[in-house]
């Protein structure tokens, strides 16, 4: 029996109807649609015009350049994203790949942008000839090299900490690799990512203007955005534009914290491995306005199950050969002798890569001065380690207090992430005339200068982990009367240390990395030096000295990669090993 009426008519027709949220949903889809549009009809512009309309430091072109800007660095967010995707899987799952490939990310990490701007901005450009979306894409790179290495990090560390428990949960269930990466690796390494993500993002500010203003040869092609904006207001000493430009980031860095972030968190709350209930989930203002949608609900739900039957997929990679074929050929893999093989090829490839790079730097340089170079490594090292065990006694114990109260981390959330965004070379020229004034010596007071961008790696991975602390482990520290400095040492350290090892480690790479700018320090006319690696890579770079550039950053990814091997990478096997949520 069907019953009809009429208030119950009107209320199914109301239901159907759009309702105020549609009409909001709608108008962010379609306006950054436009804004989409009208940012890419500029990189496919010839590239003369870049020349015919330079930048220049009028305020009111700050919302243009803002919007170009954050279309690179969105760009270089999703291409790090798939990065880390596929490199974190394969370096956590391959033992044999995992010995070539994170060696090669602390490489990477502690290459300079402008190193890798050198060898492929002709690349890129020779992709597009005339056009702009060649030197777009160079800067898209640029901004990607200084995103995905802390990304990538972040969830290979969370791919090695995934709970016993629960991997043997999805084995029981007979799920394939692929099933077992989209429905529990993945969302166990979410809330983590997620927080790297907008560090990375943040983190991506500290070299826009490097990667907005590119050298090819002898020519400078500058791209309008922020960081060229910033680059020709301290260019001109204009204070009132440095000015202007912190406005613009601010906004911008709010707009995609309410707009991108905020829900991210906010969404990623629902994969924090715990077993009681939790405090107080994060809000997002756009996902609860998005929940409450109709028609745009209903248009995007053939989007949403095409993209929840792919995890349900059960795709398995193996090629259609007997059993018996299959189990020789693995025996034959894990054998002793294709272990030897395999580290005598890895061996090789790294000895003729030095004996290139030796070979380069032989022409023009001698045994003293390469000497000489590894004593400022040294320097640059010492530099390195003070500063990031400072950074972790004043970050790890805030990164905590927040992390565990999540009303205070949506507040602190914008602040840390315009503190991590706000470019750090425009604190030199201030530190440049206090340390000329008061007559400081500059192989002290630069250093600080090295960690102003990097020590919220520490901070924001901190907060990850305290944020996705169990809560049911909180509660049994709360019912034994775990407190003081038992709780640091029993509860609270041990649940964030593998957060805190990647935070340190991209921090510390991170700083290496900024030493090439903090070591030498300028404002006008006046110029500071402290003695280190970074500054004698500055000064080769100045001069477009090529041998001693690739001498500089060769010493600094040695130092780097010695670093990790012998305090990170054993960190990391320990927090997999014993601190795992098992």
């Amino acid at each position: 029996m069907t019953m009809h009426h009429p208030a119950l008519e009107a209320g199914r027709r109301r239901a159907f109807a759009p309702n105020l949220w549609d009409a909001l949903a709608f108008g962010l889809l379609f306006g950054g649609l436009i804004l989409l549009v009208h940012g890419g009809k500029e990189t496919l512009a010839p590239l003369a015009e870049l020349d015919l309309a330079p930048v220049s430091l009028d305020p009111a072109m700050l919302p243009e350049y803002a919007l170009r800007t954050t279309m690179r660095m969105l760009a270089a967010i999703v291409a790090s994203l798939v990065f880390t995707f596929a490199y974190g899987a394969l370096a956590a799952k391959s033992r044999r790949a995992e010995m070539v490939l994170v060696p090669m990310l602390d490489i990477l990490q502690s290459v300079p942008v402008l190193g890798f701007l050198s060898f492929t901005v002709v690349g890129f450009m020779s992709l597009f000839p005339g056009r702009v979306l060649g030197v777009e894409l160079a800067a898209i790179f640029a901004i990607f090299t200084s995103q995905a290495w802390n990304m990538t990090f972040s969830f290979y560390q969370s791919l090695k900490t995934v709970p016993r428990d629960l991997d043997e949960a999805t084995r029981s269930f007979r799920l394939t690799g692929w099933q077992r990466f989209w429905r529990l690796e993945v969302p166990f390494s979410m809330p983590g990512l997620v927080w790297n993500t907008m560090m990375s993002m943040s983190g991506g500010w500290f070299f826009v203007v490097a990667s907005e203003a590119i050298s090819v040869g002898d020519t400078t092609i500058t791209l309008p955005g922020v960081g060229s904006y910033v680059a020709l207001a301290i260019k001109e000493q204009n204070l009132a534009a440095v000015g202007w430009a912190v406005l613009a980031m601010l906004a911008v860095i709010l707009l995609y914290d309410q707009l991108l972030f905020r829900p991210l968190v906010a969404w990623a709350d629902k994969f924090r491995v715990e077993t009681s209930a939790g405090g107080p989930a994060p809000r997002s203002w756009l996902l609860s306005a998005a929940r409450r949608t109709f028609v745009f609900q209903r248009m995007l739900q053939p989007l949403g199950a095409m993209l929840a039957a792919v995890p349900r997929q059960r795709l398995a990679f193996s090629a259609p050969v007997s059993q018996d074929t299959r189990h020789a050929v693995e025996s034959a893999w894990a054998s002793p002798w294709a272990e030897g093989i395999w580290l005598a090829l890895v061996f090789a490839a790294a000895a003729y890569a030095l004996f290139v790079i030796a070979s380069f730097v032989a022409t023009e340089l001698t045994l003293p001065e390469v000497i000489q170079v590894l004593g400022l490594g040294v320097l640059t090292m010492i530099r390195v380690v003070v500063l990031i065990a400072l950074a972790t006694l004043i970050w790890v114990p805030v990164g905590v207090w927040i992390g565990l109260r999540p009303r205070w981390a949506r507040r602190v959330q914008p602040l840390a992430q315009f503190l991590a965004a706000f470019p750090a070379n425009i604190v030199f020229p201030f530190a440049v005339v206090a340390i000329v004034r008061l007559g400081l010596d500059p192989d002290i007071w630069l250093s600080p200068l090295m960690v102003l961008g990097t020590q919220w790696y520490i901070l924001f991975n901190v907060v990850a982990g305290a944020s996705a602390f169990p809560n049911d482990l909180k509660e049994a520290a709360s019912t034994f009367r775990i407190r003081g400095f038992n709780w640091w040492r029993k509860v609270m350290l041990p649940g964030i240390f593998p957060y805190y090892v990647t935070g340190a480690i991209t921090a510390s790479g991170g700083s290496w990395n900024a030493s090439i700018v903090a070591e030498v320090a300028s404002w006008g006319s006046t110029t500071l030096r402290a003695h280190g690696v970074g500054a004698y890579i500055a000064d080769a770079t100045a001069a477009g000295d090529y041998p001693r550039i690739v001498l500089g950053i060769a010493v600094m990814s040695l130092f780097v990669i010695l670093f990790n091997r012998m305090l990170w990478r054993p960190l990391y096997a320990f927090a997999g090993r014993r601190l795992r949520l098992d």
